[in-house]
This record gives structure tokens, C-alpha cells and sequence, in this order.
């Protein structure tokens, strides 16, 4: 690891705080010391990028990531991906995320049993390039429930979308399974979803009984538990039972958002938005129109979730980018376009949504004093971008506004030589 000196940036920090022109010095893989103004002076050997007024800000988290999803726009295509296929599309939709700026990401269920922890070992190894990882397993579901899918016709039978449970002794019995692969989190499918019509998104389908006996064996070995959870009362049984990711929380009432504020210093919530938006306005594409979509039921969850999800922000309640990507409509790349939407309809400012993917982001992935800030001793996980992220949020979705990607104090993707951006090396 070369040290290096970011100068001349405009720094955003990640908190908040209104940005400043400053200097950034990295040495190893931690941010040594932030500076205010210009005057900053390089060690002897270090690398010294001269960002013109670029903004300097910390690498994003994603809160809902699903490597595995192979851009298909059914759950069954997802599953007819050969294993070996399957590992070389993770790993190069991990590369995907990295260099598009997200630099720490949250698993949200895996398509096979060790895809994710398979990833995570290989990024952290250093074997593949990819953001920090925390590794998921795949979505545990009961019969009828979200992920009990029928695949005895693809190619592939032996693998399920998601792993089916009947009882709380064969809850504990997969939990721990997984728990033996080494994942970081155990998804449970407590709710529904439009996407499978006859298990709709405000259906709950799991028993209390199922789900504290997943949750014994969670804590018992110091894991996380999460949760697809979209209707009212999932979202209360994740809260009841300890549960600390809730993806989706479209549904709610007063006695949710009250549960969700006393919890609010803990949980996590990861929408998903991107997908509803996709599957009322560009699905058509896929085979279903808007109308169709409305059938389904998608035009009343996207309003009832932009109504619960206002609430939970005007409430403190951490609200985080994540938008299920990887399906045909919402495909990997995209992931960026959250945080316009926490703006154009949550109610976010540019600030706001920017402290959900950096501050927030460093919290949720356990790392609350080491990740997701520009501040001195904090791991060197940065973006320079090609303007004003405040200004407009949609720079971040574009590839050619990033102009460095820093990951653990190395560039993922480096900077161009180029007239108005020299970077040199000091002798």
C-alpha cells in the first residue's frame, strides 16, 4: 500500500456536516489525517492526487444486496444458473459493485446455500475484487410462503429458491446448517410478496414459535438475524423477536412505527423501492405492464410504502439504500438511483440520503467507529467524484463522474492522468 495524498478536494464527510475544501492523507489502509484548506504536505514516496475540486466523500454501503440475482426477470430463472456459472457471476457483479462506489455491502439471501460466504472469503483473501461483505443465507420460507418454489423442471432441481421449513425443530435445523457455512445473517421470509401471487406482500406466514427458534440460534453464536418482511404484522414479529435488518417494512400502522422508533438505536430498515418502481413503470418490457402490475397489487404497496417509510424517516428511524437489484428490471448498476428516490419521494434532503449510504452504512455493517466517515484513523474506503453530489445525485450512477474508487487505502479503480486531475508521485 502506497501512501497517498488526496488535495485540493472538496470534502464530504459523511455525517452531515456542510462540505469544506480540504486534504485527505492516507497511509496504509486508513485515513491518517483530514486537513482544512490547502496546505497539505506529502511524505517522501507518497502518491499525490490533485482532485481540482472534485469531491472527496466516503465509499457507499448497499443495505440489500443480492449478488446472486442474475438479472432474470423470474425467481425460477435465477435458479436455472449452473453452480459454477453462479460463482463467476457473483464474483463479477462484486467487481460491479466495487468500482460503481459501493464499498461495503450487506447480503440479503444468497440463491444457493454457500454462494455468499463463498464471495465474502474470496474478496476478503484477496482472490477476487469485491466490496466488504457480509454474507447471507439463502431466504428460509414455509410451505406456500415466499420462496417455495416449484424447480423440479430446470436443470438444476436439487437447488431451491428458497429453503423450505415446516416447524420450529426444522427451523433450527436449516438455521443451523447455514450457521455451520459461516454466513454473517439468517434471512427469514416472514411476509409475502406481490411477486408470487398467492403469497401477497401484507400475507405473514411464519409462526412465533419458527421464528424464535431461528433467533435462539442466531444469538446463540452471535449472528444477525434479518428479515423480508412487508406487511404490518412481519414487521412487528421481526421487532418482537430481536430481529435487526427488516428489508421491505412497506406496510405499517401507528404500533409499528411506534415499535420501530423504541428499536430505532438497533434496526436497520432496507426498502427496496428500485423494485416497485421497476415493476409499475419498466417491467413492460418483461412481460408485465403497468396495469398487470397494478393487479398485482404493486400500486398499493409502492403508496403504502412511500407513507410508511416518510414516517419512519421523520422519526429517526434508519432508513438505508437497498433496492433488491439484479432482477431484469432492476438490473446491477443501478443500485445509485436510491438515493434519488429517498428524495423525490421520502422526503430525504441530498445530505440526508448521503449520510444514509456513508454514516448509516458504516453502522449497519458493524464498523460504526471504522467505516462509512472522512475522518482521521478511519479505514480508507473513498470516492472522488466528478462534481457535486448535493447538487445532483444522479453523478453517482454515472461511471465516468467516478473518478477514483479507494478501497482499504488502494485504488479499485484509479485515477486518469489527465491535465485538469494530475496526480504524481513525490520523490
Amino acid at each position: 500500500m502506497a501512501d497517498t495524498l488526496f488535495t485540493n478536494v472538496r470534502i464530504l464527510d459523511g455525517t452531515g456536516a456542510e462540505p469544506y475544501s480540504g486534504s485527505v492523507m492516507v497511509q496504509g489502509n486508513r485515513i491518517h489525517r483530514v486537513g482544512r484548506g490547502s496546505a497539505a504536505i506529502a511524505p517522501s514516496g507518497a502518491t499525490v492526487i490533485d482532485g481540482a475540486g472534485a469531491t472527496l466523500m466516503p465509499g457507499m454501503c448497499e443495505a440489500h444486496t443480492h449478488f446472486s440475482w442474475n438479472d432474470s426477470a423470474t425467481l425460477a430463472g435465477i435458479q436455472a444458473m449452473p453452480l459454477e456459472e453462479h460463482v463467476l457471476w457473483c464474483a463479477k457483479v462484486a467487481k460491479q459493485y466495487l468500482q460503481a462506489g459501493w464499498t461495503s455491502c450487506v447480503g440479503a439471501a444468497c440463491a444457493k446455500p454457500r454462494l455468499d460466504v463463498v464471495i465474502r472469503n474470496a474478496i476478503a483473501k484477496g482472490q477476487i475484487p469485491g466490496p466488504r461483505y457480509l454474507a447471507a443465507s439463502q431466504e428460509i420460507t414455509v410451505p406456500g410462503g415466499l420462496g417455495d418454489e416449484t424447480l423440479s423442471h430446470l436443470p438444476f432441481p436439487e437447488f431451491s429458491f428458497g429453503v423450505n421449513v415446516n416447524g420450529a425443530d426444522d427451523m433450527r435445523k436449516v438455521v443451523r446448517m447455514f450457521l455451520k457455512y459461516g454466513v454473517d445473517a439468517i434471512k427469514l421470509n416472514l411476509s409475502g410478496d406481490n411477486f408470487t401471487p398467492d403469497s401477497p406482500a401484507n400475507t405473514t406466514w411464519m409462526t412465533d414459535a419458527e421464528v424464535a427458534a431461528a433467533m435462539e440460534e442466531v444469538r446463540m453464536r452471535g449472528k444477525r438475524g434479518t428479515a423480508h418482511a412487508r406487511s404490518a404484522a412481519s414487521v412487528k414479529q421481526a421487532l418482537r423477536h430481536g430481529m435487526d435488518i427488516i428489508y421491505h417494512a412497506s406496510f405499517t400502522d401507528t404500533e409499528t412505527l411506534d415499535m420501530l422508533e423504541a428499536a430505532k438505536d438497533r434496526v436497520f430498515v432496507a426498502p427496496g423501492l428500485a423494485i416497485l418502481y421497476a415493476m409499475l413503470n419498466e417491467a413492460e418490457a418483461y412481460g408485465v405492464t403497468k396495469a398487470q402490475a397494478t393487479e398485482m397489487g404493486y400500486q398499493i404497496e409502492w403508496d403504502a410504502a412511500l407513507e410508511s417509510l416518510s414516517k419512519m424517516h421523520k422519526r429517526g428511524i434508519r432508513v438505508l439504500p437497498g433496492g433488491d437489484y439484479g432482477f431484469a428490471f432492476t438490473p446491477h448498476g443501478q443500485n445509485a438511483r436510491d438515493l434519488e428516490f429517498f428524495v423525490k419521494y421520502l422526503g430525504f434532503t441530498p445530505m440526508e440520503a448521503i449520510r444514509a449510504a456513508t454514516l448509516y452504512g458504516g453502522q449497519i455493517m458493524m464498523k460504526p467507529h471504522e467505516l462509512g466517515v472522512v475522518k482521521d484513523g478511519f479505514l480508507a474506503d473513498l470516492l472522488l467524484v466528478d462534481g457535486d453530489p448535493l447538487a445532483n445525485l444522479a453523478i453517482l450512477r454515472d461511471p465516468k463522474r467516478l473518478l477514483a474508487v479507494m478501497k482499504d487505502g488502494v485504488f479499485a479503480k484509479a485515477p486518469h492522468i489527465a491535465s485538469q486531475r494530475e496526480w504524481r508521485r513525490v520523490a
